[in-house]
């Protein structure tokens, strides 16, 4: 693979990023708190004003935290309490419940958001960043590879003006029909789940408690269904496109006031928006080409039923930033970009292969009964079968699988001085470790300070709790906030520095 280019100024941005959805804006954020030169190509000039994601969780929140962002986010949001399945006559099959409090990542484990909010913080983040040059209205047509970096050709599409622009490398945030994915030719994975549904957003006119805070699956092989509480009045429903629905009538509003009719009318609510979707279920096949990369829908779609599709985006950006800075600034050898893919690509498919199975459930199907409550019984054991996924990475920069906890993500306790842990470190790896590991080896400070690593030796009882749950006495911790590893004495913790540091320049090539 490419070495890390000796002239910085070969080229005229560090990365190009093209997408400014969650993604794009994610990553372009993340980058410029390293400093890096960004372009941001996006075809389109606004935010699209209506809904698309819906839900994101503690992890996506924590690096809105490491952006910046999350205290301008928490007032728009509401925390999901969980989800709810029932079957045809609206008996409860399964209560799948959600912690609302605060969990070990810092944040609650399910929030609720609605997407143009996000975007407007991500963009307006983005606009305080003197070294990323947003264009809206262009569009990439061409992308050529050279021995240092990527020359770009685009259009600004408002007067038909050409420019050119060269990147060390550029990452394709541009959705499932992806330019930058076809450039790389890279091909898609099929995991087989592709399902027409129609996706209906409604504002409440009047208070409807009744309707309730859980999102709910309808296991109805008549009709199968979701409805899902936003933030403030937001309601969304998804159904199902069945065999004999009329195609031309699927978004008409006697259409959707028919099928919605049980939960909402005229009289109580307006629709904001309705779109047929076709969900699908694949990966691409090869995530890096030498300097282009994909993240987010570009390299993975998935089915709505984990509300993942949006989160596993900012898994990518967040995955990829930090890898993308060390090499670029040379602390890194080229090749640990490739941990990008090993490491994300397993942990995606998992997230998208349970929410294909748990869509087998729910999207039901009529058929005959073999007894009484048969099929009930059938949906709610295969139900009771599904846990949600809590994978690890992949192998790549990090010690696992020798190491269980190498490749999970990390707690996030609160220290003693009142900080969340991602706070006190800032973007950049981190050594967490007890006093007595400081106290044992009084030059582990400088040395940390000499490699530019956070160091946090008192963190206080939330640490020291997680330090006994886990069974360690130091944690290094990733800028994504994942663990490369643990340690158990002062010997393990040199180690530890040791093979981390010299692995990312020789582990992944």
């Amino acid at each position: 693979m490419s070495q890390p280019i000796p002239n910085p100024d070969a080229c005229d941005y560090d990365v190009a990023v093209i997408g400014l959805g969650p993604t794009g804006a994610t990553l372009a954020n993340l980058l410029a708190l390293d400093g890096l030169r960004v372009l941001v190509l996006e075809r389109d000039q606004d935010i699209f004003a209506l809904p698309r994601a819906v839900h994101f969780d503690a992890e996506c929140m924590r690096v809105f935290q490491t952006i910046g962002l999350a205290d301008t986010l928490l007032p728009n949001l509401f925390v999901g309490p969980g989800m709810k399945f029932v079957d045809a006559a609206g008996q409860l099959l399964i209560d799948w419940q959600r912690p609302t409090g605060v969990g070990p990542l810092g944040w609650c484990a399910s929030y609720k958001f609605h997407q143009p909010d996000l975007e407007r913080a991500l963009r307006a983040q983005l606009a305080n960043q003197p070294q990323i040059d947003v264009r809206l209205r262009h569009e990439a047509f061409a992308l050529d590879q050279t021995a240092n970096g990527v020359a770009l050709r685009f259009e600004d599409t408002r007067t038909g003006k050409l420019g050119r622009a060269t990147a060390r490398y550029v990452v394709g945030c541009d959705g499932a029909r992806s330019i930058v994915r076809r450039f790389m030719g890279t091909e898609l994975d099929d995991l087989k789940s592709h399902e027409r549904w129609v996706v209906v957003d409604v504002l409440l006119d009047t208070p409807r408690p009744d309707l309730g805070d859980y999102s709910i699956q309808y296991c109805d092989p008549e009709r199968p269904g979701t409805y899902t509480r936003g933030p403030n009045n937001r309601r969304r429903w998804e159904l199902m496109v069945m065999p004999g629905d009329d195609p031309s009538k699927l978004s008409s509003p006697e259409w959707l006031w028919d099928k919605l009719a049980r939960w909402v009318s005229p009289a109580d609510a307006t629709l904001e928006r309705s779109a047929v979707y076709t969900f699908h279920s694949v990966v691409a096949k090869g995530w890096r080409n030498e300097r282009l990369l994909l993240a987010g829908d570009a390299a993975h779609q998935t089915p709505p039923f984990m509300g993942q599709g949006m989160a596993a985006g900012i898994r990518d950006a967040s995955n990829l930033a930090w890898k993308l800075a060390a090499v670029i600034r040379g602390e890194a050898d080229g090749a640990l970009l490739d941990s990008y893919e090993s490491e994300r690509s397993p942990h995606v498919r998992e997230f998208i292969e349970t929410a294909v199975q748990l869509g087998a459930v729910i999207q039901t199907t009529p058929s005959p009964p073999a007894g009484p409550d048969a099929a009930g019984g059938e949906t709610t054991r295969a139900i009771r079968h599904f846990v949600t996924p809590q994978p690890r990475l992949g192998e790549g920069a990090h010690l696992g699988p020798a190491q269980p906890l190498a490749g999970s993500i990390a707690a996030q306790p609160r220290l003693s001085d009142g900080r969340l842990l991602d706070d006190a470190v800032g973007y950049r790896f981190a050594l967490v470790v007890s006093p007595s590991i400081l106290h044992g080896d009084p030059g582990l400070a400088e040395r940390a300070a000499l490699t530019d690593i956070a160091l946090i030796a008192d963190g206080g009882a939330a640490v020291r709790a997680w330090f006994a749950e886990i069974g360690a006495r130091a944690v290094l911790i990733r800028p994504d906030r994942y663990i490369h590893g643990v340690a158990h004495d002062e010997a393990s913790v040199h180690a530890l520095l040791s093979r981390a540091f010299a692995g990312l320049q020789t582990e992944h090539a």
